[in-house]
């Protein structure tokens, strides 16, 4: 009674799930985002294809056994996604079986035109994403098309993604084809799924920006999450050979060959200038 009292008890969603408190979302999320639109120098370049994917699934299982409703967080997905639109690139939606994409819509920023723009503009293809099973079983998948493969941000990323081998193959033939990945936050998580199939994993000895296992930790006493995480993600990396460039939830965001990363969502804007000038820039 007293958390609720003080804005400090997770919210309880219809379908039994929690979303975060009043006091978390005042802390850690904005109406507005930092985006500002960047005049890019004209893409000349033939692959303006980038694939997105992004997590079907919504709750996360707590050690207390209470269900956090996450999915992709919308500032992470669609901030990066607005710097490489307005740099010439277009996207490809996709999720594992071709359900509807999950956003965490109690942080989208409903004061922010440009996201909402955004969000407009590609919200039929995150309500009915392409196949990614489908994609690669049809051999749908044409190197010279795409320039990127984007995996957002969001707990959800940790849902499905680790243990899909359809991503894993995804991810290295984008590896082998010379393809950037850029990813922010949670996603990291699914380049775990690099190992599958008794694989080594594709970024060992790789500089990545992750969301720290340390910050997760701290949340619920805020009442972000009804709970303490089974698992965290940073500590995992590092344990494979990543060597992780910050300790905070902060704007950095780090280039290593062609893997692009982000440590929280607030580096969305960065991440996405980041990724549309190295886009460009390997092109001409």
């Amino acid at each position: 009674m007293l958390k609720k009292l003080l804005g400090l008890a997770p919210h309880q969603e219809p379908d039994g799930s929690y979303s975060p408190s009043k006091l978390a979302l005042k802390l850690a999320t904005s109406d507005k985002t930092d985006y500002k639109a960047v005049s890019y120098p004209p893409y000349a370049g033939s692959k303006t294809k980038i694939l997105v994917i992004a997590t079907e699934q919504k709750n996360m299982e707590m050690q207390n056994g209470k269900q956090f409703s996450t999915g992709n967080h919308p500032v992470e997905t669609l901030v990066p996604m607005l710097h490489l639109k307005n740099a010439g690139f277009d996207f490809e939606i996709c999720t594992p079986t071709g359900k509807p994409a999950i956003l965490e819509m109690w942080a989208f920023p409903k004061q922010d035109e440009h996201v909402k723009a955004i969000y407009s503009d590609y919200k039929a293809a995150f309500d009915n994403p392409k196949n990614l099973y489908q994609l690669i079983e049809d051999n749908q998948l044409n190197a010279d098309d795409y320039a990127a493969v984007f995996l957002p941000g969001g707990h959800g990323a940790m849902l499905g993604l680790p243990e899909d081998e359809n991503v894993g193959s995804l991810l290295h033939w984008a590896h082998d084809h010379d393809l950037f990945t850029v990813s922010i936050c949670h996603g990291p998580a699914a380049l775990l799924s690099t190992m599958q199939g008794g694989n080594d994993f594709l970024y060992q000895g790789y500089k990545m920006a992750v969301f720290p296992d340390s910050v997760d930790a701290q949340t619920p006493l805020i009442g972000y999450l009804p709970g303490k995480m089974t698992q965290g993600l940073s500590e995992n990396l590092k344990q494979l050979g990543v060597t992780l460039v910050n300790t905070k939830a902060d704007n950095a965001v780090c280039l290593d060959r062609r893997l692009i990363t982000g440590a929280s969502p607030l580096a969305a804007d960065a991440l996405g200038k980041l990724a549309a000038e190295t886009l460009l820039s390997a092109d001409r």
